[in-house]
Formats: structure tokens, sequence, C-alpha cells
């Protein structure tokens, strides 16, 4: 119970994606007396502190004064009452696609639509909210964000590299964390709550401490990217986590419609601190007016796929890495050089010299680094190619095909829920390696079709279909990703379309558009498009200044789409984003998209 008459709450399990059974909370609207259930139209899901529970939240649902508004809260992974090693999730990827899972869960359990949905977000919580929005796109009303942990403070110097070290040499451990219930508070009534809560969560492993730096830091650097209504909240006198980041954070932030509030005097525990009415009130102020604007002004925080390839934070990247650097400057020299060190690799490294020859983003290095086994000239290029293939670029390109197999399974489970054939075509397959690893025991499967405008690529995705023992339903032919009459005439017409690693390579989005409209005119209604894309990558220089493309040597420049102007295109050609997987660095999603 709540202190709010006529409110309850109900203790229930949403499931994860790897099937892992989340705990949450559910505050019903608000009944007044002597009348009957009310069915909310609202809803604001409110995320807790690093070490804390939801069952440390109750005081943000009375405070919040919203009657009408049903209330969510978890227990993130590996607290509370949530399973996992206590302070531990596999990584922070994780924790963020649960946010996204368990969103989904509300608006199809609940029937509250996504545009509908306000987030209250602490700390730790805040950085895995942030983050969803920037990987994951969603179409909520609007973000709140309290004291995010954008940057842990250590107090110690080089604290972050030492942990960092000795994870490499040990593996993951456990650190206790220094944060006492007085750094957090001047309530008296919550510190002593918080010292006796024997459910708080006192240790933290190091691989989630140091995947929220690495969360934090992306944030703050592609904060342009984020589209969503957004109010910050930032403690005054924070002993916790560094204030500048989140003031550099909310500068770069993408939506117009955005407001920061500094509370003097405030520790790290802003939404439980005293004197907290205040920030409930500019809470309710401004998710009041985000929900009274006019759905004009709400465009604003849209994305205008017309012209955001050219008028865009990214598309402004993308001209900076094409412009030559100084002969003179340290990083001219750095580049000019690098050719000459890519070659002296590629004498002995098989994968630096396949990249040199065929283009590192052609489909035969993609099908290299999905084998993923080293090979070159004794052991000097043996453990260079190790390292090649450990480069975080390629990590995340074998951790999507993974995600390209499950949302392939999915969409193929639903067709045959559904009762319709399952016919897949791949518009750009490469070698196809990883729709035939995917299908391959699915029997369900009617037709595979793998296209590809390489001679190359088609001969050896040939090879591969007979490795396989699939010639029987499976054919490869050449064809142009971008036609779009030569993608609506294909015969018989796909129920589950597939782009992989395609859209990615190419900054215009004429191309794209030109694309899926061609898919959305094969693909009939109910059928499925599973789609990748590329919304950041840490090493976006030294590929566009260092490697070159498949297109004729030339230097392979990319231009990073957010995830919400890649789902804004999915969206205008016909489809609906029904489901989507990141990796933990953000570089890379597969989303499942259904043909409306």
């Amino acid at each position: 119970m709540t202190g709010q008459p006529g409110r309850f709450v109900e203790e229930k399990h949403f499931t994860a994606h790897d099937g892992t059974r989340i705990f949450y909370r559910h505050w019903h609207p608000a009944v007044p007396a002597g009348t009957g259930a009310v069915t909310a139209q609202r809803a604001v899901v409110i995320l807790h502190r690093g070490h804390e529970h939801s069952g440390r939240v109750g005081h943000i649902v009375d405070g919040l004064r919203m009657p009408e508004a049903a209330m969510f809260a978890w227990d993130a992974r590996g607290h509370g009452e949530s399973p996992g090693l206590r302070g531990d999730s596999p990584d922070m990827g994780v924790s963020i696609n649960d946010l996204d899972v368990f969103v989904r869960r509300i608006t199809r359990e609940y029937g509250i639509a996504c545009e509908n949905i306000v987030v209250v977000a602490q700390s730790v919580g805040a950085v895995i909210a942030s983050a969803w929005v920037h990987d994951y796109a969603p179409p909520i009303r609007a973000l709140v964000l309290a004291s995010p942990a954008f940057s842990v403070r250590l107090y110690v110097p080089f604290a972050r590299q030492g942990l960092a070290l000795m994870r490499a040499r040990r593996g993951n451990f456990f650190i206790n964390s220094y944060v006492k219930a007085k750094l957090l508070t001047h309530d008296a009534e919550r510190q002593a709550s918080y010292d006796a809560d024997t459910r708080i969560t006192r240790a933290i492993s190091v691989n989630i401490l140091l995947g929220l730096y690495e969360t934090g830091e992306r944030m703050v650097d592609d904060a342009a990217a984020m589209r969503v209504p957004t109010q910050l909240f930032i403690s005054g006198s924070d002993f916790v986590v560094h204030k500048e980041p989140q003031h550099r954070f909310f500068a770069r932030l993408g939506c117009a419609v955005k407001e920061k509030h500094v509370l003097p005097g405030f520790y790290h525990d802003a939404l439980g601190e005293k004197g907290r009415e205040q920030a409930f009130a500019l809470i309710r102020d401004f998710v009041n007016r985000v929900y009274e604007l006019p759905e004009k002004a709400r465009e604003c925080c849209g994305v205008d796929v017309a012209s955001v390839d050219r008028w865009s934070p990214s598309a402004d990247v993308h001209r900076d890495l094409q412009a030559p650097l100084s002969l003179l400057s340290p990083k001219g020299l750095y580049y000019r050089l690098y050719p000459y060190l890519l070659r002296f690799v590629g004498r002995f490294s098989k994968g630096v010299a396949l990249g040199l020859e065929a283009g590192f983003d052609s489909g035969s290095t993609l099908d290299y680094v999905y084998r993923n086994q080293p090979e070159g000239v004794g052991r000097f290029g043996r453990f260079a190619d190790r390292q090649y293939l450990e480069s975080i670029g390629w990590r995340g390109i074998r951790i999507r095909k993974r995600h390209v197999e499950a949302m392939l399974a999915a969409a193929v489970a639903g067709l045959v829920e559904k009762g319709q054939p399952v016919r897949i075509v791949d518009i750009a397959a490469g070698h196809g390696r990883y729709v035939l690893d995917a299908v391959r025991n699915q029997p369900a499967v009617e037709r595979i079709l793998l296209r590809d405008y390489s001679d190359r690529n088609v001969e050896a995705g040939r090879a591969s279909i007979r490795e396989r023992g699939l010639a029987d339903k499976a054919s490869f032919e050449q064809g142009d990703a971008f036609n779009r009459q030569s993608l609506a005439a294909i015969d018989p017409k796909p129920t589950l379309a597939v782009v992989s690693g395609l859209y990615e390579l190419f900054p215009e989005n004429a191309p794209l558009r030109e694309s899926l409209a061609g898919l959305a005119d094969a693909v009939p209604s109910g059928g499925y498009l599973v789609y990748t894309n590329q919304p950041w990558h840490p090493q976006q220089e030294m590929i566009a200044r260092g490697l070159t493309s498949h297109m004729g040597g030339k230097p392979w420049v990319m231009r990073c789409r957010s995830q919400a102007e890649m789902d804004a295109l999915v969206e205008e050609a016909g489809f609906r984003k029904v489901d989507q997987l990141a990796d933990q660095w953000g570089i890379f999603s597969v989303s499942l998209a259904t043909r409306t």
C-alpha cells in the first residue's frame, strides 16, 4: 500500500529475453471511494538508484501526486527480489534490454500506449533509462532523470584504470560501495531506513561499474541522438557522481523540449532528499505541459527522414571525417602512417590481408569475422590476427549475428503461429552464413532466397548452401538491394525479409527509402522485416581515416544513424517495430518489425 487513498500495489514478474523473471511492483490508479476499478491511460515507470530496489520508491509514487496514472517500478536484476548475483548483471546491454522488455510488457498487458508513458529514473537507473532511449528510440512521452551516474566519483587516483587491470588479470569481482546513507540525503528517516534495509545490495560487480562508466560516456558523447522530451535534475551537493558530465549531456540533448534544474544543497538521492516536494512539483509541471503539447509542437522532437542525412549532428560528423587532417598535426601524421602499418601487419595476418584486398566492409571480411578463427604466418601472424578479430567492432558484429539469428527465430515462430508460410529473402546476404545457420534446423521454412550484388558473394553463398544440404529450398541470385521494382517483383512473395549490415554502409537516406519501399511492396500484411542499424561506433574516426571499403578501395566513411532515424525510415515504409536487441556497447542493433 501507499499513502494515497484508493491506490493499491501488486507484486508481479515479467520475463526478460534470456528467460530471467524480473520482479516489479504495479501501483494501480487511485480509485475514489464508492467507484469501480479505473483503467489507466497514462503510466509512470520508476527506476531505482544503484544498490536499491522498488520497495524504496513508494515515496515517489506518493510525492508525484498523479492519481490517474498507473505506476510501475522494477527490481533490476541482481537487486531486491529479482534473481542474479547481488549487484551484478551479464552486462549493461542486458539491463538496458530488460527495460525495453519491461515497457513492452506494460503496453501489451495494461493497454497503455508507449506515447503515454513517462520514465522517472535516478542515478544508475537514470543511465539505464537514457541508454534505453538512445539505443532503442522508444516513443515515450517524457524522460525525467535525477542525478544520473554518468561518472561516479571514486576519489582514489587512477581507480578506474586499476580496476580494469585487475579485472583483466582475475576476471569479474565485487567491491563494496563507499556510499553511506548520510552522503545520500539529509532526511534522517530515509537514512535510517537505508541502513536497516537488508535487501539493499551493498556490493557492485566491477563488470557493471566499468560498464556504467562506458555507457555514461557514450550517453554524454551522443546525447544529440536522443529525441525524447527530457527533464534533468542535478544535485547541488552531490558527493557520489560528477556534475560536469550531466551539464554536458543536457547541452547536447537532441530534443528542443528539455529543461534542467540544479537543486542547491541536495545530496545524491535527489528524490529522497529533504525538500523533495520542490522536485516533485517541477516534475508534475513538466509532465503536464508535455502531455498538453499539440501534435505540431511534439514534431520538433521527431525525425525528418528527408533531411536528417544532410542536416543533423551525425551528418556534420560524417562531413568532418571526409575532410583531410593537417599533415603537421599529430593525428594527421598518425593516419598518414596508418596504411603502411596495415600493409605490414597484412603480410602476417590473414584477416587484415583480406580486408586490404576485398574491403573491410565486404561480405568476405564479415564471413571471416563470423568464423572467428585467427590465421596468419607464424605465431606473430596468429597473434596479430587474434587482436584484429577481438577489436570492439568485430566483437559487436558477432553479437549482431547472434541477435539476427534470435530475431529470425522469433519471426519464424510468429509466422507459424499466424498460419502463414515461411518464405525468407535476404537482399544483401554476403556469403549468407547468418541466415543459413539460423534456419537450417527450422522445418517450417518453405523457401530461402539469398541475394547480393557481388559475383564473389553469390558464388561463395551457393557453396554455403551446398555445404549445408539446403539446395532443395535455398537459392542465391544476384540482385540490387536498392532497386524497388526488382524487390517488389520477387516471386513467390517473401513473408520474412532480412536486411543485415547493409544500410549502415550508406550515409544517404534516399536509397534506403527505395529499398524499404520495395520490401514493403513485396512483404504481405502480417509478414516480418529483420533489420540492423549502427547508431554509434567508438572507432568511427579510425575506420574512416584508416580502413578501405569494398567500393573501389575508397575510405570507409560511415554515418551513424540514430535508432530513432532508422525506425522512422522503417515506419515510413509501412512496417512497425515490435522487438529489438542491441549489444552492450550500443554499436549494433537488430530489430524485428511487422508489415502493417
